[in-house]
């Protein structure tokens, strides 16, 4: 697992997958969101739009990535 710094206090997750460089692209982000494949502190997500926040975890094909403050 690795850090992955924003700048606010929150950031949603197709954003955050972006940023984290776990996928490529928004297309890829709402595609393997819908498809049940990412995680947030360890339960299924489906929605491109839900808020992380400091401490959230995400994992997608066995990577992940913690969400933490500047």
């Amino acid at each position: 697992m690795y850090d992955v710094t924003i700048r606010d206090e929150s950031i949603r997750l197709g954003q955050f997958l972006k940023l984290a460089n776990l996928i490529e692209s928004g297309a890829e982000a709402k595609e393997v969101i819908a498809d049940g494949l990412v995680t947030v502190n360890g339960e299924v997500e489906t929605r491109r739009g839900r808020q992380l926040r400091v401490g959230d975890v995400v994992e997608i094909g066995g990577m992940s990535a913690r969400v933490v403050a500047r």
